[in-house]
């Protein structure tokens, strides 16, 4: 049995991380900054170890480190900036090296290491070339886009008006995972650690064209929808970050052998965009008050 510190545990990667290791027998240490939240009592119902962990407070992460074996690694620019994420991520790495962690297992981003452009892959890069010169075991695994982004913002609120609104053509093909499936590769890679240190995998689970997207939605709904192309002025009037985002996916394309992936860890259990989307409470979700714009 493993004892395993999961930052990011209140979030979708942590959380389906932490669910993941926790099915398996496993012991878990929440990393939270807010370890009262109403999510961290949900962890704890569930059987995790909560401790209280601030990323720019390196004598907390130590503290909340120390005598774990390994390490879940998730570092966010979204809501600060990507230097601060930088700044974080090094310092987690940091901390984790000083008490002896034997295996860190850091998410970053498909194609993050290719160059990009896109400001949060490149935050991650750095983090990634700082893991490699740490002289702890790691693996990087590198999830594709999220599906689960499709239940909240722009796209939820098009949804509601029978629009799958996306910034990228009807016909390019996106490769996309969900949060579940990223929570189980990461929880199979820290149980192996001999077989995937060292290894940086790109993952996703299905590959699919918002056109298709969309039609998969409007079955999965029960209400028609049809893809709308939000233009990239528009994505870059809220975020350049997002829209250099869209614009590699739309240009370079977010490539990931989604078959190799399925066939050479069938135990992940990988959800296809039909699954996941079939598997949501879109009544809830669409009920709910659209984000204010």
């Amino acid at each position: 049995m493993l004892t395993v510190a999961v930052t990011g545990a209140t979030g979708a990667q942590g959380g389906a991380t932490t669910r993941a290791l926790l099915a398996a027998g496993h012991q878990v240490r929440a990393l939270t900054h807010r370890p009262d939240s109403p999510a961290a009592d949900a962890l704890r119902s569930l059987g995790a170890q909560v401790r209280h962990a601030d990323f720019d407070d390196r004598p907390s992460l130590e503290a909340a480190l120390t005598g774990a074996d390994s390490l879940f690694a998730v570092t966010t620019p979204f809501g600060t900036d990507t230097a601060t994420e930088v700044r974080q991520g090094t310092t987690l790495v940091d901390a984790a090296a000083e008490v002896d962690i034997r295996h860190i297992v850091f998410t970053s981003a498909a194609h993050a290491d290719r160059g990009t452009g896109v400001p949060h892959y490149e935050s991650k890069h750095l983090i990634e070339q700082h893991l490699r010169a740490a002289g702890v075991p790691w693996t990087v695994i590198a999830p594709a886009a999220f599906m689960d982004n499709y239940t909240s913002g722009w796209t939820l609120d098009g949804l509601r008006d029978g629009t799958f609104a996306w910034p990228m053509p009807a016909d390019r093909p996106l490769t996309l995972i969900p949060a579940a499936d990223i929570g189980a590769f990461a929880a199979l890679a820290l149980q192996r650690h001999d077989e995937f240190t060292g290894l940086r995998i790109d993952i996703a689970s299905d590959k699919r064209t918002p056109g298709q997207m969309a039609e998969i939605l409007a079955t999965a709904i029960g209400l028609p929808v049809a893809h709308q192309e939000v233009p990239l002025a528009y994505v870059r009037t809220r975020s350049a970050d997002l829209a250099a985002m869209f614009e590699y996916f739309t240009t370079a394309g977010l490539d990931v052998d989604v078959t190799g992936l399925r066939r050479d860890y069938p135990e992940v259990n990988w959800h296809s965009f039909t699954d996941w989307a079939v598997a949501q409470d879109w009544p809830t979700l669409l009920s709910h008050t659209p984000t204010p714009q």
